[in-house]
């Protein structure tokens, strides 16, 4: 995605609630205009608190919030109207027809009604048939959509979106990416929070990952795939091996099941198409050596293995702070 406007601008946060526990440590974060920005980070990273902050629902220790090109703490009434969110919660007056809740949440925000929007909203999430039921009596996908249909009701320009598929099968979870891709086609900016690492790897533009209360990396999802990205190859030789030649054992391999399977793990920090061309340079040295394979299974990295890494691994942390510098 080409540059643009940010529409959000978050310098220096923290926030140490009482009690003395610290849940954000000097964020810097900037968002995009129309962008879909997915924050990755294991239970307690400071998501939440984050979120709350820029919406007006947490009071920063420190650090500033632009939003809108505007300072959120003197401006945050009139700010807060152009942001929807899709809390992790689903408190809701659950003896309220759908309908009426989002009307409701429309009126919250000093808008006036609108029904055609009101009812574009419930059509685009296959809520209309259900309009007039009670929210007590749909299921648990059905009630995550009507969260979204309250926080569209008053047409944010920016959506956060925390852990919305959470509890949802694979199917409405599909569903509702769709429904979230359409949102950017509209123009809105989405911020997700999620679990689901494959969501972030199905529709972001950018990651960022969170931990402890501080932003670890922030990049394109492709660069970010592209720079810390491994190769895995597991080559099943034709005849096993008691130990490797040295032209074989210059590549980054080990020999495992006894010596009857070549373990080839590379590319790390020089990106998962690296690893790729290795394995090609492996095979042939191998040919070259005389060692026959009768066959080579290849994984790429996913978003999650990398996410792993970072949380875990310091090499890939170092790999990712040298990267976001460069």
């Amino acid at each position: 995605m080409q540059a643009s406007q940010p529409i959000l601008e978050i310098t220096g946060l923290t926030k140490t609630y009482k009690g003395g526990f610290t849940a954000l440590r000097g964020v810097d974060l900037t968002i995009r205009r129309g962008e879909i920005f997915a924050l990755l980070g294991p239970n307690g990273a400071g998501k939440t608190t984050l979120i709350g902050a820029v919406c007006g629902l947490v009071r920063p220790t420190s650090g500033t919030i632009r939003v809108f090109g505007e300072d959120m703490g003197p401006n945050w009434r009139h700010l807060r109207a152009r942001i929807g969110l899709v809390p992790q919660e689903l408190a809701t007056d659950m003896f309220e027809p759908v309908i009426r809740s989002v009307r409701h949440s429309r009126g919250l925000f000093g808008l006036k009604p609108d029904p055609q929007h009101i009812e574009g909203v419930l059509r685009a999430l296959s809520l209309w048939d259900k309009r007039d039921a009670q929210i007590r009596t749909l299921s648990g996908g059905m009630k995550r959509r009507v969260l979204i249909a309250k926080a569209l009701a008053h047409e944010p320009e920016l959506l956060f979106l925390d852990e919305p598929t959470a509890g949802v099968d694979v199917e409405l979870r599909r569903d509702m990416w769709r429904q979230i891709a359409l949102l950017r086609e509209r123009g809105t900016t989405v911020i997700l929070t999620t679990h689901y690492i494959e969501e972030a790897e199905e529709m972001a533009d950018r990651v960022g990952v969170i931990r402890d209360g501080q932003i670890l990396m922030v990049d394109e999802k492709k660069a970010m795939m592209e720079r810390l990205g491994r190769t895995e190859a597991f080559i099943a030789l034709a005849q096993p091996l008691g130990q490797l030649p040295p032209q074989i054992a210059a590549f980054p391999v080990t020999l495992t099941d006894e010596g009857r399977v070549l373990c080839y793990r590379g590319g790390g920090g020089e990106g998962a198409s690296a690893g790729t061309s290795e394995v090609a340079e492996l095979t042939k040295a191998l040919t070259r050596a005389g060692i026959d394979y009768t066959g080579i299974d290849i994984h790429e990295s996913s978003l999650e293995d990398i996410f792993v890494n970072l949380l875990e691994g310091p090499d890939a942390l170092n790999a990712s702070a040298r990267g976001a510098g460069e």
